[in-house]
Order: structure tokens, then C-alpha cells, then sequence
């Protein structure tokens, strides 16, 4: 399966594009040969188009299928969106059909908590339309949900609404292999739930042969702070099964409710982003700037924004001995020290250390912020090229032949690798302070700036390598999902990785294939990976 990568490798590429879509696009698309475009403006990197408002002719703030039909005859009349193949090659073979299910066929749960780790859960989806998922793709990055029939444990849940979702992680897979799901239980039915839950985010593990990254790294996480619960559910579409996802809880108004005991407030979410300019950076008083950056999920009021701006400017403008007490009242500071010391202990090369954006934002009733880990598939896992900051990380900002601060090695790339091109050699020895002196990166300078809160940062980083970098506790809990899973792995024929690779790659050294310029790399297996970066944060 020659055609995945990592996401660092996608976003090298991405900063490519960022440069070109500005110009015309060549023939065939962006990327290598063999590889893939990026849809040109309007795609997944751009803004995400409103359909609503121009087909809902019943004014019910959604689509039915006749009105989706009109909004898809529209869209073939466009430029083409999300992800194409370039020139001088063509896409993979399509996967062959999965084995048919139905619910007699597979356990229903009871009493089970949604999200009990135990728990294989199977989510029967029933389409209208046999081409669901060419359906699904001609809507994808717009505000148009698929309505479908969802049967869980026996009820019948009608009318959820399903898209597509993710950014490289659905660019950088074809047709007919797993692309990630979001599902609305009350699209059509604002009361409607599935064990108390009202949307379900079911991952393809983009990066991750393991697929148990995310569930272990949010198990460690909601260990300190606040996080995302996560366990995997079986995914049967209409009547085909495409095997298991990790299902990972989201980020919303039920989420504050569960860990603040209210839903008032306000949320953002930091979108992926290649430059790496979420980071808490003072931009000025203009709301116009940090709208371009972080994505309000709650009402988009004035207060609110004026209340993330301040949090900046004080942030960033003042002096490091009178910072803890300016930030106090504003900020959940141990809160913070414990996310940043989870990021880059666990090492998440998609989290704020490296891209300084995929992490949520809470502004609480009281007005104080908290900082939550969002996207947590590439975790656990050595730093990869993008990432590798910091004032001894020797592809960061500042280090030897680096690029200037928050931008990838060497600048972007233009027609992929030099001739003889060899990734970086993959260790667990990421620095604690990597990504440090990046400006935008604002949260990681500006706290351990402060020798107390270093200190704390630090003690935390030693408390996560002593209690969890630990392969006699991790270690059971990863074969058990192992176990838990890998009869449907064997089955699954929509998954991103072979067979070999999910058994292999828990506790043995493994490579794939990876779609792009950079080919197939060794990839170190999760224990190794833990027994090293272990080892390496207790001497430091």
C-alpha cells in the first residue's frame, strides 16, 4: 500500500502549496509524480463552502436527498476540491469489498458506558444512495451533512447526519480505504443520543499501523487534565463492514459540561496548520487577526475574542518576573505546564511543541483559559522532520542549517527530495524545551521562561516518564486492545495497513509504505519507543 505517509511528510508538502495555490495550477494537480494534488483554492486548506443557505429550499437548515442532488450537480460545475492524484501516475487499485454484517451477527452491549474500553461496539449505517461515499466526498470541507439510518445495540437511531472529516488525514487516502466519519445523532432530532453523546468521531488512524496512539495517549492525559475519552467501535455501511476505528470523544459542549460541570463559556479549536501560528502569539487588538487562526465553536461574540486577545498581549508583553501573577487570573497555569509536559514527553508531532496548533481552548464562566489535547494519532512516536525545534533540536528554529522560527526544515520544498535524500534518523530523544524560542509558540517560551514554572514543567515531564513511560504498565494495556481488535483487523479489507504492521508495530521495530516523495522508513515500535524516551527524560 504504497500510497500513505506521515502527516509531516504531507505537511512539507502542504507549505509547498500554500506558496503555489496562489499561481495557476499545472495540469494533473500539485504534488510528485504519483502523488496527489491539493484541489486547488477552496479545497481542504481553504475555507469550508456554505451550500445551505443556497439549496435548503424547505428551510429546514439541512439537505434532503433532492436537495443534495441539486447541491451535487452544482458542485460538478466547479473546480475540483479536496484530494486528486498528480501527474505521472494514477491513483491505487480500489480495496476489495468487506464481508457483509448484520446485527444478529455481532454483540450488543448493554450497560456499557460508550466509551468503555472493553467495549466493540458495532454502528450499522443505512445510506439512501448505494454511491454514499462519492456522496460523502462531493460534500466534504462544506456545511452539508448526509443524512443516513444508524443502528447500535439493537435501536434505531434515524436522521444522524455523516461527513467526512479531517484534513490530511482524508487528502492523503483514496476512495474505498478508510476515511475518517463524524456522525450528528441529533441532525435531525436535536434530542436524540447515543449513550449520552450526541456526536461520534471515528478515526482511520491516519500515521498510526498500531491504531492504538490516541486511545493511550488521551488515557494518559485525562490523568492530569482534562481530555477526550477514546476506546474503538466496528463500522458496518450498508450492510458491508469497514472494520474498526478508534472512536474518540468530541470536543463540545457536552465535553465542558462533563469535566467543568457547566456548558457556559467559550470554545476554540486550532485548526491544523503548516506555518504553526496558533500558538498564543499577540497579534494585535484586531479580532480579524486571530480569526484567521483559531476557530470559535462557541458564540462568536466580541467578549469573548476581546478575553483570548488579552490572554495574548499579556502573555507575550509581560516581564517574566511578573508573569505567573499576571496570568493567574486568566489562566489555568499548572493546567497549562501539564499540557505542554504531556506534548512533548509523549511527544505529539501534531500538537502545539511542533505546529503550535490541533489543541482546544476553553475560556471558563470565570474567565480563565484551559488547553486541551485535540489530535493525538501521531503520538508516542519519535520527531518527526517538522518538528525537530528548539535550542538544541538540530532542525528547529535556531538550530544548525535550520529555518527561520515556525517554519519546516530548509524552508518549503519544491519538487520533493534531493537526489539521495534520507530522512532523519528516528530516536526518543526530543528535547524538553524543543520549540522553546520559536515567538510563535508563545505558551511553551513565555511560561518555562520562569524559573518556577520550569521547574514545574520539568517535575511534571519526570512524573509522566516515571508513572506511564513504563512498558510493564503501558505495555498490558496496548496488547489488550491488541487482542480486542485484531480478529476484525485480519478481515478488514478498507484498512491503511497491513496485518503485519498492526501486530508488529506494538512491540517490534516495523516499516510501511508511505504514499509521497519520502517513501517507506523504518518506524519504531511503541515499546521501544517508550523504554528509550524513558530513559532519555529520567537522565536529562
Amino acid at each position: 500500500m504504497r500510497f500513505l505517509m506521515s502527516n509531516h511528510s504531507f505537511v512539507l508538502l502542504a507549505a509547498s502549496a500554500a506558496v503555489l495555490l496562489a499561481q495557476p495550477p499545472p495540469a494533473g494537480g500539485f504534488g510528485p509524480p504519483g502523488g496527489f494534488g491539493f484541489g486547488g483554492p477552496g479545497g481542504p486548506m481553504g475555507q469550508r463552502r456554505e451550500l445551505l443557505k443556497d439549496f435548503d429550499k424547505n428551510g429546514d437548515k439541512r439537505l434532503n436527498a433532492a436537495e443534495r442532488a441539486a447541491a451535487r450537480e452544482f458542485l460538478a460545475t466547479q473546480p475540483t476540491r479536496g484530494m486528486r492524484f498528480g501527474r505521472g501516475g494514477d491513483p491505487p487499485a480500489p480495496p476489495q469489498p468487506g464481508p457483509k454484517l448484520s446485527p444478529k451477527d455481532v454483540k450488543s452491549y448493554g450497560a456499557e458506558a460508550l466509551y468503555d474500553p472493553k467495549a466493540l461496539r458495532t454502528l450499522f449505517l443505512e445510506f439512501e444512495n448505494a454511491d454514499w461515499e462519492k456522496e460523502l466526498e462531493a460534500f466534504y470541507h462544506t456545511d452539508v451533512e448526509v443524512s443516513a439510518k444508524l443502528t447500535v445495540d439493537g435501536k434505531v437511531y434515524p436522521g444522524v447526519g455523516v461527513h467526512f472529516r479531517g484534513a490530511s488525514s482524508y487528502m492523503m487516502t483514496p476512495a474505498g480505504r478508510k476515511r475518517s466519519l463524524n456522525i450528528s445523532l441529533d441532525f435531525t432530532n436535536e434530542d436524540q443520543r447515543l449513550g449520552g453523546y450526541r456526536t461520534l468521531n471515528l478515526l482511520n488512524a491516519n500515521g498510526d499501523p498500531t491504531m492504538l496512539r490516541s486511545a493511550l495517549y488521551l488515557e494518559i492525559a485525562r490523568n492530569y487534565i482534562p481530555a477526550p475519552k477514546a476506546n474503538f467501535m466496528r463500522v458496518v455501511i450498508n450492510g458491508e463492514s469497514w472494520g474498526v476505528y478508534p472512536s474518540v470523544q468530541q470536543y463540545n459542549s457536552d465535553f465542558v459540561q462533563e469535566w467543568f460541570k457547566t456548558s457556559k463559556g467559550a470554545r476554540w479549536k486550532t485548526p491544523g496548520s503548516p506555518m504553526g501560528r496558533a500558538g498564543l502569539a499577540y497579534a494585535g487588538d484586531d479580532p480579524a487577526a486571530y480569526k484567521k487562526l483559531y476557530e470559535i465553536k462557541s458564540k462568536d461574540s466580541p467578549k469573548s475574542w476581546a478575553a483570548l486577545i488579552n490572554l495574548c498581549k499579556v502573555l507575550n508583553q509581560t516581564p517574566p518576573d511578573k508573569l505567573e501573577a499576571a496570568l493567574e487570573p486568566i489562566l489555568d497555569i499548572d493546567g497549562a505546564l501539564k499540557f505542554l509536559a504531556l506534548d512533548k514527553a509523549l511527544i505529539n508531532n501534531d500538537g502545539y511543541w511542533t505546529r503550535a496548533s490541533d489543541y482546544s481552548i476553553y475560556l471558563d464562566e470565570k474567565g480563565k483559559f484551559h488547553l486541551f489535547p485535540h489530535d493525538a494519532n501521531e503520538t508516542l512516536a519519535p520527531a518527526e522532520m517538522m518538528g525537530r525545534g528548539g535550542p538544541r533540536g538540530p532542525r528547529g528554529p535556531g538550530g544548525p542549517g535550520g529555518p527561520p522560527p515556525g517554519f519546516g526544515p530548509g524552508g518549503p520544498p519544491r519538487n520533493g527530495p534531493p537526489p539521495g535524500f534520507t530522512p532523519p534518523p528516528e530516536n526518543a530523544t526530543l528535547d524538553p524545551f524543543a520549540g522553546s524560542d520559536d515567538p510563535n509558540k508563545a505558551l511553551i517560551g513565555k511560561l518555562l521562561a520562569v524559573p518556577s514554572l520550569r521547574k514545574k514543567y520539568l517535575g511534571y515531564i519526570r512524573d509522566i516518564a516515571t508513572n506511564w513511560l513504563d512498558w510493564n504498565k503501558l505495555g498490558p494495556i496496548a496488547t489488550g486492545y491488541q487482542a480486542l481488535l485484531l480478529a476484525d483487523v485480519k478481515k478488514d479489507t478498507r484498512k491503511l495497513y497491513s496485518t503485519e504492521a498492526f501486530e508488529k508495530a506494538v512491540a517490534e521495530e516495523t516499516s510501511y509504505p508511505a504514499m509521497g516523495p519520502f517513501g517507506s522508513r523504518p518506524h519504531m515500535g511503541l515499546k521501544q519507543f517508550v523504554e528509550e524516551r524513558r530513559k532519555f527524560l529520567l537522565e536529562y
